[in-house]
């Protein structure tokens, strides 16, 4: 089983223009003081980001990995549903950086915003 198996990431939408992903909140993402982990805002925005980059590519020999996250936390979440949204901003040959979104699905409040750098590399 692998992190989004075992935190139940459901998929939306992916592709090279946007990708859409869903987290139910549960208590199993949440700090000790009720509310969901800041490094969990990181982790979907990394998935949506290089899910997305991966629709860029062409064929199966190259992998899209992660290689910088800035990820700003703007109100905390406690229940309900993390939607993230990701667009490209740049999509380069060996680099592409996303701008990642997240909101409370039920409310539209947003509770993060990211922007995620992408390298482009050979498959090991």
């Amino acid at each position: 089983m692998n992190a989004l198996e075992y935190l139940n990431v459901q998929f939306d939408t992916i592709s090279a223009t946007k990708t859409i992903i869903r987290l139910p909140i549960s208590d199993n993402i949440k700090q000790p003081y009720g509310i969901v982990h800041g490094g969990i805002n990181a982790f979907l925005a990394e998935t949506a980001a290089s899910l997305g980059a991966q629709a860029t590519m062409i064929d199966d020999t190259h992998v899209p990995v992660g290689v910088d996250i800035h990820t700003h936390h703007l109100s905390p979440a406690d229940k309900g549903t993390l939607l993230a949204i990701a667009t490209p901003i740049k999509l380069g040959h060996r680099i592409q950086t996303w701008q990642v979104n997240i909101f409370i699905e039920e409310t539209q409040q947003q509770t993060a915003t990211s922007t995620v750098t992408i390298m482009v590399t050979s498959k090991p």
